[in-house]
């Protein structure tokens, strides 16, 4: 038999996706295991949404569809992005795909090279990297740290940047660390792209899911950049639609086109039935969107609060999203019944074994001392896991 792929064997599998199935497994199996692993509202899709699904069935709308997306739903996104966004496109700039992650990747596809770099700040979801090397490109890393809230400045960026950058991608608010970038701060990031005529994968899949007040903007609303800028959005997060697989990506025409020759070799037009459940949401009201959004800032105060109280624990306050993200150094070095703690990926072991809490290691996301929870699962069960995570790091010695 000959070898399989040398470029697909050096990339990694997505760490989160496959933690998120072990603890599936564990459950199946009979063990009373808490899940903080996936990004995934843990709320039903909201009521119109799926009736307008329903609808699109019994009108048999279930045939293959155009392959950038039915024309109302481009339409309705880019009537989104001028309201919300301050985003100025035709639909025709608008290509709809099987998500954001989808989306993420054509965009990639479309603009990089062989040997071209991508920037990508750490901690970054742990996709980023794998997909820009399945383009034959290569991760740039720029290290982030608590003292900044894990926000990359525009000095960092500009001294990254060489003649083989394409690229950089950025996303805001953040996963895993839930950080939002200002519009003052984008501005400044925006000077550097102006200057140096990379593009931006600009990720905003969180958008709606902010706390405190704090504004979401968008780099593609600044005029002076806005044909390097390639906004990355979907429906998955802000109204609990992660297994209906539509994100989009809204850019410059000849990115879109290229993105949407990708596409229509690769996979074709998304869901046909999703695609009208998304126009629903983007056309509807967003009263659920702001109820959840509720809900997650009260699981947010409640976990960060508590974990902030576990001797060792440190941790930044998210202002997006829904991931708290702990450092955990402080546990390294330390034991229990002679297992010996090293780095993140020892903690997230010792609390699957030892609290039977499924957490994901910061390794995977370029974050060696820290480990990421995702608190889009119930109240009841955040209060299992602190209770559970509280009376295992205390073991440690």
């Amino acid at each position: 038999m000959k070898s399989l792929s040398k470029k697909v064997a050096q990339a990694e599998a997505s760490q989160t996706l496959a933690l998120t199935a072990l603890a599936k497994k564990l459950k199946a199996e009979g063990i009373d295991v808490i899940s903080l692993t996936a990004g995934e509202p843990d709320f039903p899709t909201p009521r119109h949404i799926k009736d307008a699904a329903i609808k699109a069935i019994e009108e048999n709308f279930t045939k293959y569809t155009i392959n950038a997306g039915i024309p109302e739903l481009r339409t309705a996104i880019a009537h989104k992005l001028q309201r919300d966004n301050n985003i100025e496109v035709e639909p025709s700039q608008i290509l709809i795909s099987n998500g954001a992650k989808h989306s993420i990747y054509n965009a990639l596809q479309a603009i990089c090279n062989r040997g071209d770099e991508v920037i990508i700040p750490a901690p970054y979801w742990v996709s980023y990297p794998e997909m820009v090397k399945l383009v034959d490109a290569i991760p740039v890393i720029i290290k982030t740290t608590e003292k900044t809230d894990f926000k990359m400045s525009p000095l960092q960026l500009k001294k990254a940047i060489t003649k083989k950058t394409k690229a950089l991608i950025l996303c805001s608010p953040s996963n895993p660390t839930g950080s939002v970038y200002s519009q003052e701060e984008l501005h400044a990031i925006g000077e550097v792209v102006k200057h140096t005529g990379i593009y931006v994968i600009a990720d905003e899949i969180y958008e709606k899911v902010i706390y405190d007040g704090m504004k979401h903007f968008s780099l593609g609303s600044i005029p002076e950049i806005k044909n390097q800028i390639i906004t990355i959005n979907g429906v998955s997060k802000a109204y609990a639609m992660t297994g209906w697989r539509i994100g989009f990506l809204a850019a410059a025409q000849e990115v879109v086109e290229a993105a949407e020759k990708v596409q229509s070799q690769v996979t074709s037009a998304p869901n046909s039935i999703a695609q009208k459940a998304a126009y629903a949401a983007f056309t509807g009201s967003d009263d659920e969107v702001r109820k959840m959004t509720d809900e997650f800032k009260r699981r947010r105060d409640y976990l960060y609060s508590e974990m902030i109280t576990i001797p060792g624990i440190t941790s930044t306050k998210p202002s997006g999203a829904f991931y708290l993200f702990p450092n955990v150094s402080d546990f390294f070095g330390t034991s229990y019944n002679g297992r010996k703690i090293k780095n993140c990926d020892d903690v997230a072991h010792f609390l699957i074994s030892e609290a039977k809490v499924v957490t994901v290691p910061g390794s995977g996301f370029g974050a060696k001392n820290n480990i990421r929870l995702s608190y889009a699962c119930s109240m009841q069960e955040l209060e299992k896991a602190v209770t559970r995570m509280r009376e295992a790091f205390s073991k440690l010695q």
